[in-house]
């Protein structure tokens, strides 16, 4: 018998009648013994349907109050799962944020966890009940309902599986697991049959969309096996772990993460002085837009060009402040360009091999891709490149790295 955390998105329970068929796969896993608490997200749409409501009424409603409407989504949600499981015959018992208790700061909107009271759920599974919770919020210790903000419900389930120390948290969603790259932009690409915490979370921060990065960030501080399933098929999916001795004999590299939503901005002719990176970054920072990429350049004459990327939405934004920033230091003008992606390899494997990144830079070169900007860490290589190339060279770096071979995943 072992103790599973699971967690069902928006789409999971869409309906009624995907709601019964959750209830008939949870159903399933305690007729082989196992221990569930069920983590559920509302039904798909209901959530912004309820923010639709409130803007109705006000144009910028209290971040409080927001927090008591869209929280009651997750309370349908859970209510309805329970109903369907008791018509199974299957003992359950819901829980809001605040009767688990989740405990979190006071940041409405986007509060993050404290701590988890977890005696009654543990009360609950020892008289064999299935415990279901609603994600995406929790309760503050002035006894206000808060929500956990972008991937709350994630977090809320890599949460109750790490103090609960469950043996796995299990991540329902739209896809059967973790693939080497998009497979709608790659018909070759594969599921992954494990990867590493490290890996996940570069994946997850550089565009790839199964996980929130938040939740990744828990599992992994947390040692929490975390493993993503399809809502409605069924598979192993991919579990995400730490790192063990046989990883880097796997191949060097797990995946190809790429991002659409990048601009660039470089100012030119920047004078080559102390502090001129912060007299630049620090009213971008202080106009809460967040920089990624940074190239600097010093040319013969005492100049640097000023390069870093942005989130497309900020990039009027950010020229803007840059048309001050450049009168200010005597620079001698702005460009940006909003037309870019950024394509990045990510493997624990390139730790102990050389050469990967000559090797990613040669097979955009047969492809006749430009590279304007690199940037590399421990597992990862990214590079930014016009858009327009970015599905040819996606394609070339999975055919490049092998990422098409059968041994990428269990057989």
């Amino acid at each position: 018998m072992a103790l599973f955390v699971q967690k069902y998105g928006g789409t999971s329970v869409g309906t009624v009648e995907r709601i019964e068929a959750v209830a008939d796969k949870v159903k399933r896993f305690r007729e082989e013994g196992h221990d569930l608490v069920v983590v559920v997200s509302a039904m798909s749409g209901e959530t912004n349907r309820l923010i639709g409501l409130a803007n109705a009424i006000q144009e910028s409603p209290s971040p409080r109050e927001m927090d008591v409407l869209v929280s009651t989504g997750e309370q349908v949600t859970i209510a309805l799962l329970c109903m369907a499981l008791e018509k199974r015959g299957v003992s359950a018992r819901s829980y809001t944020g605040g009767q688990v208790k989740i405990l979190t700061d006071s940041a409405h909107t986007k509060a993050r966890i404290q701590d988890i009271e977890v005696d009654g759920m543990r009360r609950d599974l020892a008289a064999g009940r299935v415990v279901v919770v609603a994600g995406f919020q929790g309760v503050d210790y002035d006894g206000n309902i808060t929500t956990l903000g972008r991937g709350g419900s994630d977090t809320t389930g890599v949460a109750l599986a790490a103090a609960l120390k469950a043996d796995e948290c299990q991540i329902y969603t739209d896809v059967d697991g973790v693939y080497t790259t998009d497979p709608r932009v790659v018909e070759g690409a594969t599921r992954l049959d494990k990867i590493t915490f490290e890996e996940m979370l570069e994946m997850a921060s550089l565009g790839s969309k199964v996980l929130q990065i938040r939740s990744v960030e828990f599992a992994g501080k947390y040692k929490v096996p975390l493993r993503v399933l399809h809502s409605f098929q069924d598979g192993p999916g991919t579990l995400i772990t730490i790192e063990d001795e046989d990883t880097v004999e796997k191949p060097i590299i797990s995946g190809i993460a790429f991002n659409r939503d990048e601009a660039k901005l470089t100012v030119i002719g920047v004078p080559d002085i102390p502090g001129v990176a912060s007299r630049i970054l620090g009213p971008i920072s202080r106009a809460n837009i967040e920089v990624d990429m940074i190239v600097q350049n010093v040319a013969g004459d005492r100049t640097t060009d000023f390069t870093f990327t942005v989130h497309r939405n900020d990039f009027a934004k950010a020229q803007d402040i840059l048309k001050q920033v450049c009168a200010e230091l005597g620079a001698r003008e702005v460009t940006g360009d909003n037309k870019i992606a950024k394509v990045s390899i990510v493997g624990v494997g390139m730790r102990s091999h050389a050469g990967v990144a000559s090797k990613m830079f040669d097979a955009l070169a047969q492809d006749n891709i430009n590279i304007q900007m690199i940037s590399t860490s421990e597992i990862k290589v990214s590079v930014v490149i016009a858009e327009k190339y970015l599905e040819l060279a996606v394609r070339g770096l999975h055919s490049a790295f092998e990422l098409d071979k059968v041994d990428t995943v269990s057989e």
